[in-house]
């Protein structure tokens, strides 16, 4: 065990809060317990047993630091300054719960005031908050590097991240660690040990505790303490704190705890622990050692008799006042699903007179150089982007160079932190830009896009949107095989919270790259590999004039790539195809022996889809087909074929159709298997001539 060197006692008012906290604590969870049948409604979990190390850490937080409290730590957001009444509020998920609007659990908080530390949205799921929180401490890292944050060593943030000791066999706690040593982040593992995981056991869960797991990790340093001990603890943390703001590198402080009360209201401890574990751990209650320490400090019975009888009447009161209290309306159900941007039409020049045509590959470069170029707090990272390559695609080439490593730069195999840290990047102030190098790899970051990318800004009641564009090459180019050819934009449009758009040519990339950069919500792009250099033959409509470094295309806005000839339109001889990326070329190219009979719309945006538009453009012309490059059962081309379906049916002359790749587990090696799962050039004029014949 790390020794701590005391030098200095505690401020006896500090400990007097401390006591206050602690009994406020009991104090609630006594009530919940009493009124379960009530505060049960809606799960929730208390930090009894956690109470003296929670305060000892968030006594000593500044409101310029950053903590991420997790569901059992009720006492952190004591030791903040919110009250019973705050905290009841969520835990019966009322209208004015101050972190939610009643969205979300019990002790779940989303904090963004002057006057306290910070807490970005983190959801339940163990072990994750980790990554975003991590992300943080990187962003202060980056804009304290590039002289964007200036504050002197003992103002310097620190970020806290608060984790159960079970949740440190997760993977992507693993990555996070990796990130804090590599980058020296200023951040502190808060870990609370209970040796309990829900009703598994340490010894059977885990192989080693996180402080002899942690010392693996070459830079961070471990300290270990009773956290049953509130003195030792706040020593220790004082000095572990003291260290971060200073040196800006990586701590982790193994506490010992017992766990008093339920696992949650849901799954209670008398189901599933023995008597003798509930007596052991009931010994090492930290509230009467508190006792002893405040009454050796000279506080007097009679005024902590008082003081706790206050507190009861206190807690009693500011429940009833929560129960009084508003729930949500139903329309409530509907605000902040995304944050509101500024981009909502067509701006800049899209073919500047005597402009260069570039490939999509360059669109997409010369974009990330202009943003980098204007906005200092834009950084990209991801596999291989750095200096040697600049992206497998060359998609980043000399950005390293122009910029420098500590903008552009390698991250190490690690999809679930590039996708995730964002989370923590833009609450930090950041706009990152990142990348997951193949579509095919994105799945391992699934677990951070849904659950804490793309939910941080509905949890949190508007106050955390996440601005981060996630660059995704995709799609099947030349034999790339089962790894590196995958459609996966249904899986992805899917996530609710995420913006994703699919541009077909080099303008739209610019246009909606820039777009993406500058929505304040996340926004995943996938470009095409096929088309970044036109090589595939008839994507030569993908190079285009370059628009100007203004141009922005709004993100949720279809365009019509080839208009049908108004004659035909009108005799009911047109049909309308519905498609993006790599489909808009294969309809183009079909489209060719239908001269002025096919108008083509490319969505360009996949959520939200243009809906509008496209309806408009099906009454117009009452025969249409939808094309996808990805395997076609369950896609979302099937899901918008049944929209128009519902909604235009009376204009339809004839069923809708639609055509996508076979529906396969993986897209094969051989050319010729990987030829035969694709749609063809016969396959769409097919299905045009069946169309327009109907």
């Amino acid at each position: 065990m790390a020794e701590m060197t005391v030098q200095n006692k505690i401020d006896k008012e500090i400990l007097l809060k401390a006591f206050e906290l602690m009994l406020t604590a009991e104090k609630m969870a006594l009530l919940y317990e009493e009124n379960k049948e009530i505060c049960s409604k809606y799960v929730h979990a208390t930090s009894r047993g956690h109470e003296a190390i929670q305060l000892a850490l968030s006594l000593q937080l500044k409101p310029f630091d950053y903590v991420f409290p997790y569901y059992r730590d009720d006492s952190i957001l004591l030791g903040m300054g919110f009250t019973p009444y705050d905290l009841m509020l969520q835990v019966l998920a009322k209208k004015d719960d101050p972190f939610s609007g009643g969205r979300t659990y019990y002790s779940h908080p989303s904090v963004r005031r002057d006057d306290m530390p910070k807490v970005p949205h983190q959801s339940s799921a163990t072990g994750m908050q980790a990554i975003p929180a991590t992300g943080l401490a990187h962003g202060i890292h980056y804009l304290e590097s590039q002289e964007l944050l200036k504050s002197d060593k003992n103002e310097a943030p620190v970020v806290v991240c608060s984790l159960g000791d079970a949740s440190i066999t997760e993977g992507e706690v693993a990555e996070a660690f990796q990130m804090a040593v590599l980058k020296k982040l200023p951040i502190l593992y808060f870990i609370q040990d209970n040796e309990w995981d829900i009703s598994a056991s340490a010894d059977e869960i885990r192989a080693m505790d996180a402080a002899y797991y942690a010392r693996g990790f070459k830079g961070l340093e471990v300290v270990e303490i009773d956290g049953t001990d509130f003195e030792a603890s706040y020593l220790a943390l004082q000095d572990i704190v003291k260290k971060i703001r200073e040196e800006r590198r990586p701590f982790l402080l193994h506490a010992k705890v017992p766990l008093l009360g339920h696992h949650t209201s849901g799954v209670r401890k008398e189901w599933y622990r023995g008597e003798e574990n509930l007596k052991e751990h009931a010994l090492r209650d930290p509230l009467p050692k508190m006792r002893t320490l405040i009454h050796d400090t000279g506080f007097e019975s009679g005024f902590l008799e008082t003081l706790e009888n206050e507190i009861i009447d206190k807690v009693a009161e500011d429940y009833q006042k929560a129960l009084a209290a508003a729930d949500p309306e139903p329309s409530d159900l509907f605000t902040h699903i995304f944050a509101p941007t500024e981009i909502t039409e067509e701006k800049g020049i899209r073919k500047p007179e005597g402009g260069q045509v570039v490939m999509m590959v360059d669109a997409a470069l010369h974009a990330v150089e202009e943003i980098l170029r204007e906005h200092p707090e834009a950084l990209l990272y991801g596999q291989d982007v750095g200096g040697r390559l600049g992206g497998v695609f060359r998609e980043a080439a000399l950005l390293a160079k122009k910029f420098g490593d500590s903008r552009v730069f390698n991250t190490p195999i690690q999809e679930a932190y590039i996708i995730g840290s964002t989370t923590g990047m833009s609450a930090a102030g950041c706009k990152p830009i990142v990348e997951v190098q193949f579509a095919d790899y994105i799945w391992p970051g699934l677990n951070q896009l849904f659950t804490e990318v793309s939910r941080s800004n509905y949890l949190s009641d508007g106050k955390w949107p996440v601005q981060a564009l996630i660059r995704v090459p995709i799609g099947a180019y030349g034999s790339g095989g089962p790894y590196h050819s995958s459609s996966v934009e249904s899986v992805i449009a899917q996530i609710k919270g995420v913006k994703v758009v699919y541009p077909s040519n080099a303008a739209d990339m610019k246009g909606l790259m820039k777009a993406a950069f500058y929505d304040p919500n996340p926004v995943v792009i996938f470009e095409h590999k096929g088309l970044y250099w036109s090589k595939v033959p008839g994507t030569s409509a993908a190079k285009t004039v370059e628009p100007d470094a203004d141009y922005v295309v709004p993100i949720g806005k279809a365009a019509i790539s080839l208009e049908a000839a108004s004659d035909f339109t009108e005799k009911g001889k047109s049909v309308l195809v519905v498609t993006y990326g790599m489909g808009v070329h294969w309809a183009l190219n079909a489209a060719k022996k239908f001269k002025d009979q096919v108008e083509i719309v490319d969505l360009r945006t996949l959520h939200p889809i243009d809906d509008e538009f496209v309806f408009e453009r099906v009454k117009k012309h009452h025969k249409v087909l939808l094309l996808t490059e990805e395997s076609l059962q369950h896609s979302l081309t099937e899901a918008l074929a049944g929209r128009i379906a519902k909604h235009c049916f009376e204009y339809l002359d004839a069923p809708v159709q639609i055509i996508g790749s076979e529906n396969t587990p993986a897209i094969p090696l051989n050319s010729t298997l990987e030829n035969t799962y694709l749609p063809t050039q016969e396959d769409i004029e097919n299905k045009l001539d069946f169309l327009l014949k109907y």
